[in-house]
């Protein structure tokens, strides 16, 4: 007989094996295969399946699959959704692949039918035969009693079926092998081959399940001796309950410890709950550890122990003294505090954050304070925090769960009145797991934290006895409704002479002590220390100051054992060998009277700093240039200022057509520095005005204030920085806004004695201060003068600010 072949689309099964004359129901997803059954449905033909030989393939080739499977015929499909359809077939014959041919859109082979050997009628019926029936139903028997989960209709099915080729397809077509396994029986054409192998798995299957049932059959006996120990452990805990021999066992002592504490109602039920809940625990709970550690936590909470606070204002005056030079202001606030405090000791405490630049002495200020008040400190650095949990904690049910580091400080305090001071609470951060600045919000709000809860506790906390102080380099990263609940105190930049204080005060004898410098083993005037800080540190704190004076100690042990001398003294021409280093250059200014050079004022993080400002004009097409990396403020102060120069043409003496016939450059020099501010609005006007009218600027004069369109002049902030920057680099003359007057009083009286203050509204009073009388200028000196290369050192690396 020829064989049959047939060009027909192909199913790659993955895991599945269809026999012939069974139907079977699967899930197809793949494009490929969805397109061959289509395909199928189309032309009305069958559909060749075929396993895979790797199930992970996606897009199978001739190579990745087997080479028999079955010819079917389809049933039913049904779309599950648009990726997705089940399908109902009935295999009719074994196939073998002949050329699969294509492969996209779906797959096609040619494929031969496989005939089957024919079993006689006198072989069906010999005792070989019977035998192998036989064996075929005694495993499947075995087989379903150790599964457990076989149809009854099937068994029926199997035990009343004789042919032996059919029995063979249908018992492994509904049991659970491997489809290599089911692959092999398919394989075979041989009836009674096929069932041979068939009785073979069968027999391994049966095996496999009987261990399974002997470790369950463990599992079950371990865990009834489980049982049966937790039920006697109850016992004996019931008996020794009636014999009330008690008193030492873990429950009563978390019994005794809540009552002990006599805490407010709602916590010791809460508490207590716990405990019975921890008792009703069998041995080895993982909840009971969970529970242990909960209650272990709450009960070293300082609930009622507090610390005698010192409430005087003398007291802390005389700390703060000593611990501290300047910030006389600051100082001032803090005492009004505790006087608060001293004259309404139940009164709500308010909050209080110490905004200043770095190493001015915020966090040192907050310690002082703590020992003026005789409350125990607890300092939480809020640096780099993204997660709310680390202020209100985590679950308890969380692998690893503890308390927030507000909870935790009292913990390590031991008390629930200290000091906590909040570090660097302007550095918070945020991101998917919270926002730690929304979680303060209750811990600094006098009105509500006397009901903190913590995530992890969850029991009230009462917080209001707790003084809070929190330090900030600015308060531009605060969120609003968090600096709201804040009462700020601003720390502005040490002056010079307090540098100098400072030091001779609290350094030096610090710094001595740390390396070891025996006690007038090292001299240091003050002279030497102002040169250090006016020409080898630029801070508004101390804190470089205190490292310069480090290396001079260093410089000293040195000698001190080398050279065998009995004391050093440092001058201010050996300064640079103390220090391996060479003075800072000097700020970039103009000294002498120039054209188109004005001294400009500017605030930094790190104090102030003449910012200089040169402008040149060119015959051009009315072009402005900005160059020296500036913000958008800054851009928009100077296009305002020749905005106001250009209304006032005629009044100032320029030409009213300039703006169409000059190009005007401003520069700000030291252009890698970032600078932005409106701040330097008359600096800008002032050498717009002399660019273009020739006529040179005093010298030694700076000025700030922000100029409007209509030529007046706005105040500015961190005045006191911009005149101590002013007096550092020999400047005389400070022009500043009118409105800036109040401001004089906060600032040093060295500085005020040691400056004229010019103060200005319009930028006309701007101009006849600064500019030099017309007739002291020639024309022709402009051009030179304009252009004229001034030997000057590049040192400021900070940004302006307003």
């Amino acid at each position: 007989m020829e064989p049959i072949t047939m060009n027909i689309p192909v199913l790659a099964l993955r895991g599945l094996t269809v026999f012939p004359n069974m139907n079977m129901t699967f899930d197809v997803e793949r494009n490929i295969s969805i397109a061959a059954l289509e395909r199928a449905m189309e032309m009305e033909q069958d559909i060749f399946l075929v396993a895979q030989r790797e199930i992970s393939v996606t897009a199978p080739g001739e190579k990745d699959l087997y080479q028999v499977g079955t010819v079917s015929h389809i049933n039913q499909i049904l779309r599950l959704s648009p990726t997705s359809v089940r399908v109902m077939v009935e295999g009719r014959f074994r196939a073998r692949i002949h050329r699969l041919w294509q492969t996209e859109p779906f797959l096609q082979a040619n494929v031969e039918q496989l005939q089957e050997q024919e079993v006689s009628e006198a072989f069906q019926h010999s005792p070989r035969t019977e035998a192998l029936l036989r064996q075929t139903w005694n495993l499947f028997s075995e087989y379903a009693g150790l599964a457990g989960n076989l149809p009854e209709e099937m068994v029926t099915t199997v035990m009343d079926t004789r042919d032996v080729g059919y029995l063979a397809d249908f018992i492994v077509q509904n049991i659970a092998l491997h489809y290599t396994d089911k692959q092999e029986i398919l394989e075979e054409t041989a009836p009674y081959i096929r069932l041979r192998k068939l009785n073979h798995f069968l027999a391994r299957e049966c095996n496999v399940l009987g261990y399974e049932h002997e470790l369950e059959g463990k599992v079950r006996s371990q865990l009834s001796q489980s049982q049966r120990e937790q039920i006697l452990r109850t016992q004996i805990n019931v008996l020794q309950n009636e014999l009330g021999d008690d008193e030492d066992s873990e429950i009563d002592e978390y019994r005794r410890g809540i009552e002990e504490l006599h805490l407010e109602d709602e916590t010791e039920k809460h508490l207590m709950k716990e405990v019975n809940k921890l008792a009703k625990q069998p041995f080895g709970s993982a909840e009971a550890s969970v529970i242990r550690n909960y209650l272990d936590v709450c009960l070293e909470m300082p609930w009622n122990t507090t610390t005698k606070e010192r409430v005087s204002v003398d007291a802390a005056r005389r700390v703060l003294e000593h611990d501290h030079f300047g910030l006389e202001k600051v100082k001032e606030r803090i005492l009004e505090t505790i006087a608060v405090r001293q004259m309404n000791p139940e009164g709500k405490g308010q909050i209080i954050c110490l905004v200043g630049p770095p190493g001015v002495g915020k966090t040192s200020i907050a310690i002082s304070v703590a020992n003026a008040l005789n409350r125990k400190l607890a300092r939480l650095s809020l640096g780099g925090v993204r997660d709310e949990a680390d202020i209100r904690g985590h679950r308890k049910t969380y692998i690893g769960a503890m308390p927030g580091r507000i909870i935790d400080a009292l913990r390590r305090c031991g008390s629930m009145n200290p000091l906590m001071l909040l570090d660097e609470i302007d550095k918070l951060g945020n991101d998917q797991r919270g926002d730690p600045a929304s979680a303060l919000l209750e811990v600094l709000d006098s009105e509500q934290n006397s009901s903190f809860r913590d995530h992890f506790m969850e029991i009230p906390v009462d917080l209001s006895k707790v003084m809070f102080i929190t330090t900030a380099n600015t308060t531009d990263t605060i969120p609003r409704p968090l600096l709201d609940r804040m009462e700020v105190i601003q720390l502005s930049s040490y002056t010079d002479e307090e540098k100098v204080q400072i030091a001779r005060r609290h350094l030096l004898a610090k710094q001595m002590e740390a390396h070891g410098v025996p006690k007038g083993a090292m001299r240091v005037s003050d002279d030497v220390l102002r040169v250090i800080i006016s020409d080898y540190t630029r801070e508004s704190g101390v804190r470089q100051l205190e490292r310069r004076i480090a290396a001079l100690c260093r410089k000293t042990d040195m000698a001190l054992l080398k050279d065998k001398v009995k004391r050093v003294t440092v001058t201010v021409k050996e300064l640079p060998k103390f220090l391996d280093c060479q003075p800072m250059p000097p700020a970039l200014h103009t000294e002498n009277e120039e054209i188109g050079v004005v001294n400009g004022l500017a605030w930094t993080e790190v104090g102030g700093e003449i910012l200089e400002v040169e402008v040149n004009v060119m015959e051009g097409s009315g072009k402005l240039e900005l160059t020296g990396n500036l913000g958008d403020v800054m851009k928009e102060s100077a296009q305002t200022a020749l905005s106001c120069m250009r209304s006032r043409a005629a009044v100032l003496g320029i030409p009213e057509d300039f703006y169409k016939t000059k190009d005007i450059h401003v520069h700000f020099p030291e252009g890698a520095v970032p600078k932005d501010g409106p701040s330097a609005g008359i600096a800008v006007s002032t050498a717009m005005l002399s660019a273009l009218t020739g006529r040179k600027i005093k010298a030694h004069i700076a000025m700030t204030g922000e100029v409007t369109l209509r030529g007046r002049v706005l105040p500015i902030g961190g005045l006191k920085e911009k005149t101590m920057a002013a007096l550092r680099n020999g400047i005389t003359t400070v022009i500043i806004p009118k409105d800036n007057v109040c401001d004089l009083e906060e600032i040093d009286q060295t500085v005020r004695a040691g400056l004229r203050f010019v103060p200005v509204s319009t930028v006309d009073e701007v101009f006849a201060e600064a500019l030099c009388p017309a007739a002291a200028v020639k024309r022709e000196e402009l051009s030179v003068a304009a252009f004229a290369p001034v030997a000057r050192e590049n040192s400021s690396d900070a940004a302006l600010r307003q």
